[in-house]
């Protein structure tokens, strides 16, 4: 008769949630790199060493933005971007999302898709949340895309911070949500290939509305005091 506490000894030892993967021999492709969120993460991984390759619908603006960003970073249409790449980053306008996604579907397939969008209006009060019919953005790329390993992560950083070519070091944690433990332990080790920045574990994608809405709170944060907030998290 077996013991609990035979049983207890049994069970292999938890997984060290700091314990994360190499990723620095993957290319990261950046679906709206020439806008400020994609050029800012696309500046800030090529000069931490990644292979970085930019997207945009025209390769050759794609292209100018790479030369001017430097560091051997690509540029290449979309869909060229898309294939090459073995994590894609969509940083479009929420407006174009959906329908960017649905184009590059194939592309996609099997592919860590990393969705830092976040669904957002504005009117004289300021910034708001926009809740998408599926929930949130990240749920929408998931839905588009039943091929690719969806994940979300990235929503919070500061473009004019990324963009900053004399600040070393971006002092924030970034949240990163997603359905399978191998993936997000992927984007949070991409995440902490920028340094200052770390990668936190935050939930499934169900809960990815709140992190995406929070951008609004953010927006309101850096006008009154005239900063370029992030978050970091307590006791972790």
């Amino acid at each position: 008769m077996t013991t609990n506490g035979n049983d207890s000894a049994a069970r292999p030892p938890a997984k060290d949630p700091w314990d994360l993967p190499d990723v620095s021999g993957l290319t990261v492709g950046v679906l709206g790199g020439t806008g400020p969120q994609g050029r800012g993460l696309a500046y800030r991984f090529a000069r931490a060493g990644q292979r970085v390759i930019i997207g945009s619908r025209a390769a050759d603006r794609a292209k100018s933005a790479a030369d001017e960003l430097g560091h051997g970073v690509e540029g290449a249409d979309n869909a060229e971007c898309a294939r090459r790449s073995d994590v894609v980053i969509v940083a479009v306008p929420w407006d174009g999302h959906a329908k960017t996604l649905e184009s590059l579907r194939d592309e996609l397939v099997g592919k860590l898709v990393i969705d830092c969008v976040n669904p957002l209006g504005f009117d004289k009060k300021g910034a708001y949340a926009l809740k998408p019919e599926e929930g949130s953005a990240a749920e929408q790329a998931a839905a588009l895309l039943p091929d690719s390993r969806v994940t979300a992560a990235f929503h919070h950083l500061s473009a004019v911070l990324l963009q900053d070519e004399s600040i070393e070091e971006i002092d924030t944690d970034v949240l990163v949500l997603g359905e399978v433990r191998a993936d997000t332990d992927l984007v949070q080790a991409l995440a902490g290939r920028i340094p200052g920045m770390r990668g936190i574990f935050a939930g499934r994608l169900r809960n990815a509305h709140q992190v995406e809405s929070l951008v609004a709170n953010l927006i309101s944060v850096n006008r009154r005091y005239k900063a370029h907030a992030g978050l970091r998290t307590t006791d972790v």
